[in-house]
């Protein structure tokens, strides 16, 4: 199944396991499965003799043919099933030649091709769901681990307030796991059968048309959908939508760690290993190179599934083009969300943490990201707007003064009129402001029993 990575580059941005669903050789057997399928199914329903299924069958081995010949005269033909259709049919011949002329048996080559690529979307589904199942429990025992470690929540790449870092590794989990069910739920109710034959009304096998369709998604053990959809590609779209929502999601927690990994920062870090995230020049260097990788993955695989998107729009019941476009466009998609969700699995599996360098962070700016705190509870004494003021007033002089914000809180008599100095030294610890956060991880870990 031809593609955009190339073998150099792929391994740096897809999974070896999707590398191996959407290789070339596993596409030319899944072609060669439906039309397997399609000579027991038609035997099943007494459409062709008997006597044809097994030599049909024996020559439906993708070892058997040369790719090159076939990517040639595919380009003329305007698709890859033609050729392969052409040439199984003559390896047949060579074996049985009754049995050549029921190869491909009332089909047509999107039938071929469609199916062909149903069978590998539930192969790189499958895959991606095996590297979830690691990602997500990853990501949930470190949360459970870390639910009292205080870190700086930032907004707008600032410090904001303070909060455990089990809650953000609890949110990492549930992302992934919704992405895990949605993945699920794609294999189960949108991956189908496509049999519909020269213009989808399965004329040439008569009376037996849908008969033959029940048995062909038995064989190959795909839904049978209501009808034919050869130019209806909203399941083709569907799943790159829930491709490019996952890979998104690995984003996002790349995203995080690599941010965490900035040497001004050092909070978290990659798993450490000979060789990895070094620098031709620079010995000292620890680069993020998991999180590259899910980083890269991630900008290219929503203009993968737009492409797949407008490929929804297709003409009369065979597209000319868009059809086409799904070729390449639909392998890469799923070659790169693997690359992505591989990547986090590795972080799932061997964040290091830095406990101490998280509270120095929070300490950094001299109890200011408390202020909110203080706030709150001025404002129970004098109103939130005079509160807001006070504490916005001492803020300043602070930074002015380079003083911790507690101390000069403590030499504010409008302060100490309303907190002792033990009620103002309470306020400074972070975690006793994180609010609900310890019944939020909670409830996304629950979230997670959801299967």
């Amino acid at each position: 199944m031809s593609t955009a990575l190339s073998p150099l580059l792929a391994p740096m941005l897809s999974s070896a396991a999707m590398r191996t669903a959407c290789d070339d050789t596993a596409y030319l057997q899944a072609m060669l499965d439906f039309e397997a399928a399609l000579a027991r199914a038609e035997v099943a329903c007494g459409v062709i003799p008997a006597a044809a299924a097994s030599p049909i069958n024996a020559a439906c081995r993708a070892e058997s043919f040369d790719r090159t010949p076939l990517a040639d005269a595919a380009t003329r033909s305007g698709n890859l099933a033609i050729p392969l259709v052409k040439a199984l049919t003559a390896n047949v011949a060579k074996a049985d030649a009754e049995a050549a002329r029921y190869v491909h048996w009332g089909a047509t080559s999107q039938d071929v091709i469609d199916t062909a690529t149903m069978l590998t979307l539930r192969a790189g589904i499958d895959a991606l769901l095996a590297d979830l199942d690691r990602a997500v429990p990853g990501f949930a025992g470190l949360a459970r681990s870390h639910r009292d470690t205080a870190m700086v929540a930032r907004t707008w790449l600032q410090h904001a307030l303070p909060m455990p870092f089990g809650l953000k590794l609890a949110e990492y989990a549930a992302a992934l796991h919704r992405s895990r069910k949605r993945l699920r739920r794609l294999r189960r109710e949108t991956l189908a059968l496509q049999f519909g034959g020269a213009a989808g009304t399965l004329a040439a096998l008569g009376d037996k048309g849908l008969a033959v369709a029940e048995q062909l998604a038995r064989e190959l053990d795909l839904p049978l959908p209501e009808a034919p959809w050869h130019t209806h590609r909203d399941r083709i779209a569907e799943a790159a939508s829930v491709f490019a929502i996952t890979a998104g999601s690995c984003g996002k927690i790349a995203r995080d760690i690599s941010l965490m990994m900035q040497t001004d920062v050092g909070e978290a870090f990659e798993p450490a290993g000979a060789g990895r995230g070094g620098s031709s020049t620079m010995p000292h260097k620890r680069n993020p190179v998991a999180a590259a990788s899910a980083l890269g993955a991630a900008t290219m695989a929503p203009n993968l599934a737009a492409t797949i998107f407008s490929a929804q729009v297709q003409d009369h019941e065979r597209s000319a083009g868009p059809w086409h476009a799904e070729w390449p466009t639909l392998p890469s998609l799923m070659l790169v969300t693997s690359g992505a969700v591989a990547a986090i699995v590795d972080l799932a599996e061997g964040l290091e943490v830095d406990a101490a360098r998280m509270r120095a962070n929070l300490e950094s700016t001299g109890g200011l990201i408390m202020a909110e705190a203080v706030a709150f509870a001025l404002a129970e004494k004098v109103g939130k707007s005079d509160a807001h003021h006070l504490v916005e007033a001492a803020s300043k002089r602070a930074v002015a003064e380079k003083k911790h914000l507690r101390d000069v809180l403590r030499a504010d008599a409008k302060v100490t009129a309303q907190l002792d100095a033990d009620a103002i030294a309470k306020l400074f610890e972070p975690m006793a402001y994180q609010g609900a956060s310890q019944a939020l991880i909670d409830r996304l870990l629950a979230s997670m029993d959801d299967k």
